[in-house]
């Protein structure tokens, strides 16, 4: 019974602390996401009215599905913002435990996450499934609303100072016009003649007036001089 007795208050420590830290952690990140949302819909409204003027026509568009997705459209290329509904720690061999802040409490490496994903336009405009798209950046926000964001390029190494950074709307809308800017830099490229050779009588007949042929970023388009993978 003793035994049964030290399991019980063990369990009853545990929840305290670990569970009642990732509740304050979702909570916190979902305000987060709440600003980020705002963020996006300033920003496509501002596209849209310094972009298309003089008879231009790129298509601009925001919408939000639920509480934990977002989704910003500007002309060919298309950001989905997801908010993960769990709270995550990080692997022994990250370098988030060689720093300072962590090492002084291990509970700031409890992170909410949001992830930020690359897609082209023309997916959801003409339903192609089987298109793909890809992970950019991901933002890790903690219970002191700490933040650092892993990511390519501008995204992986403007936004790393997690024991001094403060998530706020200057900070994400930063990290929204680096995304844009990193998809804006694409160029689009044709893939090789070896790649898209073949097809199946079931792609060419799935719609009469679509192409099903699955279309990525890395299949049709690549980053000149930046080639290396995301992590």
């Amino acid at each position: 019974m003793e035994d049964s007795g030290n399991a019980r208050q063990l369990i009853i420590k545990i929840l305290k602390e670990k569970a009642v830290l990732k509740q304050e952690i979702f909570s916190k990140t979902k305000d987060v996401f709440r600003l980020l949302k705002e963020c996006l819909a300033e920003i496509n409204k501002d596209l849209v009215t310094q972009v298309n003027t003089d008879g231009t026509k790129l298509y601009f568009n925001y919408q939000e599905k639920g509480d934990f997705e977002a989704i910003i459209a500007f002309a060919g290329d298309t950001l989905i913002f997801h908010m993960h509904t769990n709270v995550f720690n990080f692997d022994r061999s990250h370098g988030i435990w060689k720093t300072t802040y962590v090492k002084e409490d291990e509970r700031r490496a409890y992170c909410g996450v949001i992830n930020i994903y690359n897609f082209l336009t023309d997916s959801f405009r003409y339903n192609r499934e089987q298109d793909l798209g890809y992970l950019i950046a991901r933002i890790f926000v903690n219970h002191e609303l700490h933040y650092f964001v892993e990511g390519k390029r501008q995204l992986g190494f403007l936004y790393n100072d997690f024991a001094n950074a403060v998530i706020n709307k200057e900070a994400l809308m930063k990290i929204i016009e680096s995304a844009i800017l990193y998809s804006l830099d694409f160029d689009l490229l044709t893939p090789s003649y070896d790649q898209v050779k073949q097809v199946s009588m079931m792609e060419i007949f799935a719609n009469s007036e679509i192409l099903q042929l699955k279309t990525g970023k890395r299949m049709g388009f690549r980053f000149q001089a930046d080639n290396d993978d995301l992590y």
